[in-house]
């Protein structure tokens, strides 16, 4: 099922994307191919029968979980300050975002 330009329009305005027509149509033409030459063929394989996997080296048997020790540490300040950097908004060393609770 190909998309409209519709759809481009809205996935563009969830991504705010401004796209001009030249840049929508380039675009439903981008996704429409990769959805006939990547996604229709891949559906069309028979998988009945098969176990999904959670992983793709589950396949050579179970797998041990890496994991860190759990610590509690300062963060880095140059690090903070580069997320900072990129916020609308930001006070005291941390985000400010609009109320969504009332």
């Amino acid at each position: 099922m190909p998309l409209q330009s519709s759809d481009i329009q809205r996935i563009a305005s969830l991504a705010r994307l401004r796209l001009d027509t030249a840049e929508q149509a380039e675009m439903l033409e981008q996704i429409n191919a990769f959805f006939t030459e990547v996604v229709e063929p891949m559906r069309a394989v028979d998988t009945s029968g098969v176990e999904p996997l959670a992983h793709p080296l589950a396949v050579l048997g179970e797998l041990p979980l890496r994991l860190r020790e759990d610590a509690a540490r300062a963060p880095e300040p140059r690090l903070r300050e580069a997320a900072l950097s990129n916020a609308a908004a930001a006070q005291d060393g941390m985000f400010i975002v609009p109320r969504v609770v009332e």
